[in-house]
Formats: C-alpha cells, sequence, structure tokens
C-alpha cells in the first residue's frame, strides 16, 4: 500500500459515513461487553494507522498489529501505543495474552482464516473475547471486494463455525448495516449483468455523506436492535478458551 493511501485512510476513517457508522456501532458493543475492571491489554489486528486508539483507551491498554508497511508507519508517527509491523500468523509471539481482540473487517483478508483464529485463541487470556466483523453473504460480492482482495464474505452462522472449529466459544453473532444489504444486492447483480473492470467507488462527502451517517446511527438506536436475518456486514463476539481467573 503506497504512502497516499495511508493518507487517503485517515481522511475514510475521519470523514466516511460508513467508517463514522461502524465505529459508532462497535463502540456500543465495547461498552456492553466491558468487564467492570475494563479489558486490560487489547489487540488491534489489522489497526492500519491506529487511527482509534484514543477511544479504545477508554475500555483497556490499545496494541495493534498492521501487515501494510505504510500504515504501521503512519501509526507509529502518530501514536505511542506499540503496533507490529507484520502478518498475523503463527510468527507473531508477542509474549502476553489479551483481554480483547479485535479483528474489524481482517478475516475475510486472510486465506485460512481457520488457522488465524486458533492463533487469536492461543493469544486470548483466560475468559478473554475476540470481537470480529466481516463483510456479509457471498451473494453481496462486487468489484470493491476484488479491489480489496477479499477472499470470502460471511454468512453470520459461517463466521460463527470457523470461530467455533478454531476453540472459541461463540457469544453472539448478528448482521447490522441491515438497510444496506438491498442496495448492495443492486450493485453486485447489475455487476454481473455488465461486468467491468472493477474500480474504487467515489467518496462520498458532504450533505449527502452526514446524511448516510445519520441514517446508519438511525437504524443503530431502532430496528438495528432487531434480530434480522440480513445485513452488508457481519459481527462475531466470542470468547477464549478457559474461565477468566482460572
Amino acid at each position: 500500500m503506497e504512502r497516499s493511501y495511508a493518507d487517503v485512510y485517515r481522511t475514510l476513517h475521519e470523514r466516511h459515513w460508513w467508517w463514522r457508522a461502524r465505529e459508532s456501532y462497535l463502540l456500543g458493543w465495547l461498552e456492553r461487553l466491558r468487564p467492570a475492571g475494563g479489558f486490560g491489554p487489547i489487540l488491534d489486528v489489522g489497526c492500519g494507522a491506529a487511527l482509534w486508539f484514543d477511544r479504545l483507551r477508554a475500555f483497556g491498554e490499545p496494541e495493534g498489529l498492521e501487515g501494510d508497511a505504510a500504515l504501521a508507519a503512519a501509526a507509529a508517527e502518530r501514536d505511542r501505543a506499540r503496533v507490529y509491523a507484520q502478518p498475523f500468523d503463527e510468527r507473531f509471539q508477542p509474549g502476553k495474552r489479551y483481554g480483547l481482540v479485535l479483528m474489524l473487517d481482517v478475516l475475510e483478508h486472510i486465506e485460512d482464516d481457520r488457522a488465524a483464529l486458533r492463533h487469536v485463541a492461543s493469544l486470548l487470556a483466560p475468559g478473554g473475547l475476540l470481537v470480529v466483523t466481516v463483510p456479509a453473504f457471498e451473494a453481496l460480492w462486487t468489484g470493491h471486494d476484488e479491489i480489496n482482495a477479499h477472499h470470502r464474505r460471511y454468512t453470520a452462522k459461517g463466521v460463527a463455525r470457523v470461530a467455533a472449529d478454531a476453540g472459541l466459544a461463540v457469544l453472539h453473532r448478528r448482521y447490522f448495516f441491515n438497510s444496506l444489504a438491498l442496495p448492495k444486492l443492486a450493485v453486485a447483480t447489475l455487476e454481473r449483468l455488465r461486468p467491468r473492470p472493477p474500480a474504487h467507488p467515489p467518496l462520498l462527502f458532504g450533505a449527502l455523506n452526514e446524511l448516510a451517517r445519520r441514517w446508519c446511527l438511525l437504524e443503530q438506536r431502532t430496528w438495528g436492535k432487531l434480530p434480522l436475518p440480513f445485513g452488508s456486514s457481519a459481527l462475531l463476539v466470542a470468547r477464549g478458551p478457559g474461565e477468566a481467573g482460572g
């Protein structure tokens, strides 16, 4: 990834409606899951430029792992927290265990997802939690997935099965960004009917960007709380092997 993309990444994180809405959704879940004394050490796998570590510090002590050199360098420049610049595999041995591991739209980039989650299980402290988000449904596959080097999209049940196979105890699985599923399906269908080289979608900022963000926040407060069987993304919460304090 070029350094110029590291700059675009920051713009997306700080301004784009999808990124802002996803952060709001995840912060709500972390508030819900937080133990009385916080999570302690937190590992954000695929942390990018560590742009939301300031928010994570309310829940524990964040560290990150980022396989892209440009993003890892940007993280080191802006944040004093430790960011490991390496791939996430069995070679990553930090010499500690984590109360929370985050894999936010990361698992779909990893070819052997079961091996990755088995490694997560080995890094979790007793009773520690894993929070995963992934793109949902192969039927929603578009050029965006190709450009971003995705190996797959998941059903909520499917990502839960991968986690269970890795020795993790699934606590929650559900879809979110529910209202985006139908527009995403329309785009996917149109791309199949009229194939063309994949391209990055135009960035949506200004009034439309704010309207989209507010719509997603409204969804999170209302019908998004229902266990709807569809959405453009899926969330998984799982517990690691062992019991807290055991």
